[in-house]
């Protein structure tokens, strides 16, 4: 290994300075006396970014495998297993009670996720049904389904797979497998074109050196009119039907919810910062380019110093770029290991001065929004942002403004990272409100008989996307990751039995798994382990709770242990899907991961770092382009939201990705 990264080095030694064709070079005009500056960039594709092999990241190309796939029949056939929506109401249901991180990580943290998750893996959708059958008497199902299934689709079979035993189904990556600001630039040059200002003619070199927004926010549809269409954009909700109504970026999921939203204008403001601050002696090509190779830096830079460390990742420590690493997203990681959808919380809380809104409360409650008076400040307002509101509804950024929506997503910590998935998430996903109902009512109480009608479960639909990608089992995947088997499911969650309580009324022994009281909550604590109250969920899933620091749920406990009810649904341990035990494990000390998921990020995010030709410890243009204009990649994302979103430093916490904790416990206080 160091040899070879010794060797790679020397190869990239002689690279670096390189004068390249200018055909792939963007080249850069010197101060006087210097001499010209001229490197390779990017592809839009991730082509080429290993010259030795030109497809590796590159998008299009197949899923790499930690393990064969696993199929019933071989070649395609889904394995069989618990019912997938069966296994949300007993394992993912939080019965309306979130518990929040215990070492305070933000809402960055699962925002920062999925952008880099959309900056990095997308399967291309199928078509062929894979729905999930909805019992609505199930005497744990809360939501009623007039659908009476849950949809979901296959993911597209890559040409030429599946065809037998010995050639099984695989699924491709639309996108290509780097971390470049994919979601802001995408990977095509008509994409792009229409994205930067100057004519959309079909001739990139017309093209301008920054991104189309408008007002500063990013562009809608019809931004350029009805003769020049925009590139195609995913909608749901809403806004499937009014399409004209969506934004345009890089990747087509940009308007999934207004946090993604958020980020990716954030992105887009500041690689319109960067162009600005260069030399206008430059040709736009060259500007554009430029900004492009610091923006995707910065993603990285971001990425690694900051948002895996909060995380809890540890890597192993970077040796250079290494062609022989093959970055291309695993499977495993795509489809298991890079699901964290129980971090992201049901709503997000802003309080600001009353003056800013109070014009505004009309419009943002036709959004769905809520805004109230502030309970500790008389002159400010909190405006209530409910993950339901926040699903392909673009506007809500732009109506709430940009630096209240990142400033409040540092203030505030997310959910935990555990088996417990919100309703908004876990039942009403992209679900519009029923006719005639309070929108801002039912993404608060979505169990309310009147608020919805259909139901999507995103965790349910993970379960049947693992099936359909011929997942390993649960035990296959730790040992491939060379982790220790696990034989009991008390050795899966780490708690002391796998049996259900004994003399319980509420749990009787003949039907135990399907007894609604099997999720009561009988102990709940603070962040500093005081006691909140128990119950079913009820009185501290309040408003008051999710707003008032001492009051968030971090610890709880419920009437039967997840080890039972996972027993009571698999049977065994090798029947095990592994996402669903994944998100069972206990989290490592100082992490928040489990031993499955830590070794799957591991592994993955090395070989993003290791296998990319152009990652920022590696890139010896950045240096240049800092020692000639003074721009630097070097930002914490604490710094581009003050320089982008007008937010003030002293708003925000030294780390965005760690929430400020409560001073001291209450009863300190008290005294």
């Amino acid at each position: 290994m160091g040899e070879r990264c010794a060797a790679a080095g020397g190869a990239l030694a002689r690279w670096r300075w390189l004068a390249l064709p200018a055909s792939i070079a963007a080249l850069a005009a010197a101060p006087a006396g210097a001499a010209p500056l001229s490197f390779e960039a990017r592809s839009l594709s991730g082509a080429q970014n290993n010259l030795a092999h030109p497809s590796w990241g590159e998008a299009g190309q197949p899923y790499a495998r930690i393990l064969p796939p696993r199929y019933a029949d071989g070649a395609g056939a889904m394995e069989a297993g618990p019912n997938p929506r069966y296994v949300s109401n007993r394992v993912f249901n939080a019965t309306g009670l979130d518990l929040f991180s215990e070492r305070n990580v933000s809402q960055w943290g699962w925002v920062w996720g999925q952008f880099l998750d959309h900056t990095f893996g997308r399967a291309e959708p199928g078509r062929e049904d894979a729905s999930i059958p909805f019992a609505a008497s199930d005497p744990l199902e809360g939501f009623e389904n007039t659908l009476e299934t849950i949809p979901a689709a296959r993911d597209a079979v890559v040409p030429g797979t599946g065809t037998g035993a010995g050639n099984p189904r695989l699924q491709r990556n639309t996108v290509n497998s780097y971390i470049d600001g994919w979601a802001l630039y995408g990977g095509s040059a008509e994409r792009l074109e229409w994205m930067r200002t100057g004519p959309d003619d079909g001739n990139s070199s017309h093209a301008g050196a920054t991104l189309l927004l408008s007002k500063k926010y990013l562009p809608l549809a019809g931004a350029r009119g009805a003769a020049h269409p925009a590139p195609a954009m995913q909608t749901e909700g809403a806004l499937a039907v009014k399409p004209q109504n969506a934004v345009v970026a890089g990747d087509v999921r940009a308007n999934e919810n207004a946090d993604l939203t958020a980020v990716t204008t954030l992105f887009a403001r500041e690689h319109n910062r960067i162009v600005a601050a260069l030399p206008t002696s430059l040709s736009n090509e060259e500007r554009f380019e430029i900004a492009r190779r610091i923006v995707g830096a910065e993603q990285q830079y971001i990425t690694y110093q900051e948002f895996l460390p909060a995380m809890g990742v540890t890597l192993s420590p970077y040796g250079g770029y290494d062609p022989n690493v093959d970055p291309q997203l695993s499977d495993e990681f795509a489809t298991v290991g890079y699901r964290a959808h129980s971090m992201v919380n049901g709503e997000q809380h802003i309080e600001a001065p009353a003056a800013k809104y109070n014009s505004k409360i009309p419009a943002l409650r036709e959004l769905g929004l809520e805004v109230r008076p502030s309970p500790t400040h008389g002159s400010k307002v909190i405006v209530t942002i409910s993950q339901g509101a926040a699903f392909f509804n673009p506007a809500v950024v732009p109506a709430v403004g940009l630096g209240p929506i990142l400033e409040g997503l540092a203030t505030e910590p997310g959910y935990k990272n555990d088996e417990q998935i919100d309703d908004a998430l876990r039942s009403i996903l992209f679900g519009i409100p029923r006719a005639g109902a309070n929108p801002a009512f039912c993404y608060e109480n979505p169990r309310q008989p009147e608020c919805f009608s259909v139901v999507v479960d995103l965790g349910a639909i993970d379960i049947q996307r693992e099936r359909d990608n011929g997942m390993p089992t649960y035990e296959q995947l730790r040992e491939a990751l060379g982790l220790a088997p696990q034989s009991t499911f008390t050795e899966v969650t780490g708690e002391t039995t796998e049996a259900f309580p004994t003399n319980d009324p509420l749990v009787p022994a003949s039907d135990a798994i399907d007894a609604p009281h099997i999720l009561d909550f009988t102990s709940i604590a603070n962040y500093f382990g005081e006691p909140l109250g128990t119950g079913s969920g009820g009185g501290t899933s309040s408003r008051k709770a999710k707003t008032s620091a001492p009051q968030r749920a971090v610890y709880a406990t419920r009437r039967t242990t997840l080890a039972a009810r996972l027993k009571a649904i698999y049977g065994s341990v090798s029947s095990l899907d592994p996402l669903v035990g994944m998100m069972s494990e206990p989290h490592l000390p100082g992490s928040e991961l489990g031993e499955l998921q830590s070794a799957l990020w591991r592994k993955q995010f090395e070989a993003l770092r290791d296998g990319d030709r152009f990652f920022y410890q590696h890139d010896p243009v950045l240096g240049e382009l800092e020692a000639r204009y003074g721009i630097s990649y070097r930002h914490s994302l604490r710094e581009l939201i003050t320089l982008d979103a007008a937010v003030s430093a002293k708003k925000l916490p030294a780390n965005v990705f760690l929430s400020p904790a409560p001073l001291a416990p209450t009863a300190a206080r008290r005294r």
